[in-house]
């Protein structure tokens, strides 16, 4: 149930993810609270941010941030909210899946407003820092060998349904021996395919660098290199190769008949701890957005 999160465009996406971390009520508004270090160090791990270029990514990300709290965390909240009433019923893999839009329309949102920042960022990277980009680019590869690589059909399947598992507790409460076998079983059909989400991560790595070399090289007005950047980010969410975007296509379908008969195994009480999670994250949502 691996939604694909290849790196995207760095500022961008790392808002992005660090804003949608859950894992539990107050972790929501702590870790949402403190969004702008958070965003800044690991934007900082990624390229190495100058002195003279740290004042106004700080400044950049604060602006962005509470753009987001004002405008989207009520959107995101609403989400939920759409959640929450299909909690008590029975859920289709096709209702599962319109939420995948719902949640690409809040990235493009997010992407239109960091547009102009992107562009200054993008335009002023050095070639250090692209070396050190590459470099952690490398590292992150090497990691996910480590942890896929080398996994037969039956431990990556665990490994997933682990995981997945472990999501779904943090909603429904505690599975039984049956929900869990059942889930192990709609993993065991899956068409994931570590080599090949690998080498679409490497191909998308080469063309953050590459794109970020010749806006950084070339002295295109930010007007431009923002509509650079939008076009990197498209390509990375709708790959141009029609076979990986079939095969994505389909993981995000497993994804959602995965969920389905998850959800449609548990019963009346574990979907009424999912209304109460759902609840309070949107209310802890809500609550953020109003602190602006």
């Amino acid at each position: 149930m691996r939604m694909n999160r290849s790196e995207r465009l760095l500022l961008i996406i790392g808002l992005l993810l660090a804003s949608v971390v859950m894992g539990g009520c107050s972790a929501i508004k702590l870790g949402y609270n403190n969004l702008n270090e958070i965003v800044y160090w690991w934007l900082d791990g990624y390229i190495d941010l100058a002195d003279d270029q740290t004042p106004r990514v700080r400044d950049e990300i604060a602006k962005l941030h509470a753009w987001h709290r004002r405008v989207e965390l009520p959107k995101v909240a609403d989400m939920l909210q759409a959640m929450e009433q299909m909690a008590p019923s029975d859920i289709s893999p096709e209702q599962a899946c319109a939420f995948v839009p719902m949640a690409r329309d809040r990235l493009d949102a997010l992407a239109t407003r960091a547009e102009a920042p992107a562009a200054w960022l993008a335009s002023a990277v050095t070639p250090q820092q692209l070396a050190h980009l590459e470099r952690k680019y490398e590292r992150n590869n090497a990691a996910f060998r480590r942890e896929w690589g080398d996994l037969g059909e039956q431990e990556m399947n665990e490994k997933r349904a682990s995981q997945l598992l472990e999501r779904a507790e943090t909603i429904y409460g505690r599975l039984d021996d049956l929900q869990r076998d059942m889930l192990r079983r709609q993993l065991g059909k899956t068409a994931f395919d570590a080599k090949r989400v690998l080498g679409e991560r490497q191909r998308r790595q080469r063309d953050i660098l590459g794109t970020l070399r010749r806006v950084s090289s070339d002295g295109a007005n930010p007007a431009e290199t923002g509509r650079t950047l939008k076009a990197l980010l498209d390509r990375s969410l709708v790959p141009a190769d029609p076979v990986f975007r079939a095969y994505q296509d389909k993981l995000v379908e497993e994804a959602c008949r995965a969920f389905s008969a998850m959800h449609n195994s548990t019963s009346a009480e574990q979907r009424q701890a999912a209304v109460r999670r759902l609840r309070a994250y949107q209310r802890d949502l809500r609550d953020l957005s109003a602190q602006h």
